[in-house]
Order: structure tokens, then C-alpha cells, then sequence
């Protein structure tokens, strides 16, 4: 079984790039996602789930090195601000890009890995009250529609799609696309990206797993309905003849 990178140890705090460093990369990973962003200015103060991300990641490096209360206020004022509320024990990688932002949680024990994009709506839950690992883990490359909730700890494979409004409680396979309440796989993987840094935000290529059902199903009740067409006009002949 492969191991992913978050799987593996993390890295000493200091050899990890800078907040500045990251908060960079997150705000040109904005400009790649975003056809609507205009100008940098217009993103640092206008843009709520770039605000969100800069302060969990202030938050997550004091809550890292052994603080609470101060981390928590941090995550308490940026939720007042841009109504994300997100953990700062949480773990988020390099170049995440909320878009909108409104109504996203993104719970403690919750891992994401790079050049993951998130929309509105979207909730990384947990469904015990256990202590330890509860909440999702999102591995690199990640698309989670709008309104999309992923509970427990369960992970979602790079380069997967998670369609809008869909409730996901097991895992998804890299490269699959999960849809629907309770989620399902679909059997194909989806596109690749054209770009190996960008996810694929192809959302019109998502296929629906139950369409195939319910063209059989058509299909079915086509052939049924010939077959009492044939049935019909031969107990009229019959009559007729008697």
C-alpha cells in the first residue's frame, strides 16, 4: 500500500516555510483559481477565506508549540469576521484556496494537503466524540464542491472530486469523484489536471452515478410497454374473430 506524505513524519517547525511564506503562495494560488480576482490588494482585504487561512495559520503555530487559549481566540475572531470556522489544530498544506468561504468548518484533527480548493458550505466533521483522530484527511489536489460534507476519519485520495452538497462517510480513492447522499464512487476516474500544481475544477465532467441506473430503468419500462401493446392487439384480434 503506498504511503502518502501525511502519512508520514512531519517535518521539524523550522524547516517548514514561514507564515509570510505561505500566506505568498496561498494568494497566488488565489490568481490561479479565481478568474474574478483583479488585483492583490483586492484579495488581502477583500477575500474572507484568505483571511480565514492566514490566521489558522498563525493560530496552528502557536497551538503547536503548547498554547490554547490564545490559538482558540484567534479561530474565534477570524470566525466572527469571515463565518470559516477553523480549528488551529488542524492541519492544512500549501496553497489552499477557499473560495467564497461562507459556512466552511474544518474540524481539530482535520488534514489537508496541498493545492487542496474548498467552496462554500463545506464541512470536515467528525461523528464521535472520541479523543485522537476524528476528522477527515484530504490529501493533495482536492476538490470539495459547495455545501459538501466529509465525516469522519476517513481520507480522501489526491486529485479526488467531492460533487456539491454530497455527504461523504467513507473513504474516496485518488482520482475518483464522490456524489450524493450518502456518497458513492464513481467507477471512472476523473480527467487529469492540466496543470500537475492545479486540481482539476472540471465540475461540469462530473459524472452521475445514477443516471446509467435510470436509463435502464426507461429502457425497461420501453420494452414493457411494447410487449402490452403486442398482448393487447392480439386479444383484439381474438375477440374480433370470435
Amino acid at each position: 500500500m503506498t504511503t502518502s506524505k501525511l502519512d508520514l513524519p512531519a517535518p521539524p517547525v523550522e524547516a517548514r516555510p514561514g507564515w509570510l511564506a505561505l500566506v505568498r503562495e496561498d494568494l497566488r494560488a488565489v490568481f490561479g483559481r479565481d478568474p474574478a480576482a483583479r488585483t492583490r490588494f483586492e484579495v488581502l482585504t477583500l477575500y474572507p477565506g484568505m483571511h480565514a487561512v492566514m490566521a489558522q495559520r498563525l493560530a496552528h503555530t502557536l497551538w503547536q508549540r503548547g498554547w490554547r487559549y490564545l490559538p482558540r481566540f484567534i479561530s474565534f475572531a477570524a470566525r466572527a469576521l469571515t463565518n470559516i470556522d477553523i480549528h488551529p489544530g488542524a492541519t492544512i498544506g500549501r496553497r489552499f484556496f477557499i473560495d467564497h468561504g461562507a459556512g466552511v468548518v474544518i474540524g481539530e484533527t482535520a488534514e489537508i494537503g496541498d493545492d487542496v480548493t474548498m467552496y462554500h458550505g463545506v464541512t470536515l466533521g467528525s461523528v464521535t466524540w472520541n479523543p485522537g483522530k476524528r476528522h477527515p484527511t484530504l490529501e493533495d489536489g482536492v476538490v470539495v464542491g459547495a455545501g459538501a460534507k466529509i465525516l469522519g476519519a476517513i481520507r480522501v485520495g489526491a486529485g479526488a472530486r467531492i460533487g456539491a452538497n454530497s455527504v461523504v462517510v467513507h473513504p474516496v480513492p485518488a482520482g475518483r469523484t464522490a456524489v450524493g447522499v450518502p456518497a458513492r464512487i464513481v467507477t471512472k476516474r476523473g480527467a487529469a489536471s492540466a496543470s500537475p500544481t492545479l486540481p482539476n475544477m472540471e465540475h461540469h465532467q462530473i459524472p452521475d452515478p445514477i443516471a446509467p441506473s435510470l436509463s435502464h430503468l426507461v429502457e425497461r419500462i420501453e420494452t414493457l410497454e411494447a410487449e402490452l401493446r403486442d398482448v393487447r392487439r392480439a386479444q383484439r384480434r381474438k375477440e374480433s374473430a370470435s
